[in-house]
C-alpha cells in the first residue's frame, strides 16, 4: 500500500528548482516518487507517494535543503 501526501512549497521559479526539490525529497527513505506542478513565483504543489507516512518534518527538511519553504502539509 502506498501512501501520497501533498505539502505546498514557496520560492520555486524554473524547472532547476523542481529538479532541486524532487531530488532531495526522493532522497528520503521509503519514497518511491515525486511529482511537482510549478507555479513559478508563487506557491508550488508537491505530491509524494512512498511506501510508509512521512513526516512533515522530514519533508520539510528536505525542502529546505533545497533551498526551498514548506508553506504547508494538506496531508
Amino acid at each position: 500500500m502506498s501512501n501520497t501526501l501533498t505539502v505546498s512549497i514557496s520560492g520555486m521559479t524554473c524547472g532547476h528548482c523542481v529538479s532541486s526539490v524532487k531530488e532531495e525529497i526522493g532522497a528520503i527513505a521509503g519514497v518511491d516518487s515525486v511529482d511537482v506542478d510549478l507555479n513559478a513565483g508563487g506557491v508550488s504543489t508537491a505530491t509524494i507517494t512512498s511506501v510508509s507516512p512521512l513526516s512533515e518534518a522530514t519533508v520539510s527538511e528536505a525542502v529546505a535543503e533545497a533551498g526551498y519553504t514548506l508553506v504547508s502539509n494538506n496531508g
